[in-house]
This record gives C-alpha cells, sequence and structure tokens, in this order.
C-alpha cells in the first residue's frame, strides 16, 4: 500500500466507526498517523496500531475463479 492512503477507521475505544482518514505513516512506536475529519476541520491524529482496523477505500479488483486460473506446475 502506497502512502498516503484514503482509508477507513474502525477504533471501539475511540469511538470510530468507518470515519474517512488518510492514511499518512506507520510509526514504529505502534501509532497510523492519519489526516481525521472530526467536525467540519480535518486534524493530524495518531490512533493507536492496537485495536484499529484501517479500510482501504479503494476496493480490490475482483480476481478470476478459481476454475479460470492456470496454475504451472
Amino acid at each position: 500500500m502506497e502512502l498516503p492512503t484514503e482509508v477507513m477507521i474502525h477504533n471501539a475505544g475511540l469511538g470510530l466507526k468507518g470515519s474517512n482518514a488518510t492514511l499518512l505513516r506507520i510509526d514504529s512506536q505502534g501509532y497510523y498517523e492519519v489526516n481525521l475529519k472530526l467536525g467540519e476541520n480535518r486534524h493530524r491524529t495518531l490512533i493507536p496500531i492496537q485495536g484499529t482496523m484501517l479500510i482501504h477505500q479503494q476496493p480490490e479488483e475482483e480476481a478470476l475463479p478459481s476454475a479460470e486460473l492456470e496454475i504451472e506446475r
């Protein structure tokens, strides 16, 4: 995943449920650095990795059904 990227954030402890944000960086100290929309403004925020789920806003392309895949052996 290239950064920055648009994500949805879920974190029950912080009351975030599908909040739109821009993931800026993943900190080695255990935090996501994001620009999170709070009210009418965007704020640079550190969200703990523990207990947080990020979902990329852009869906993946559908994979071919397994019957159509060729596996070279």
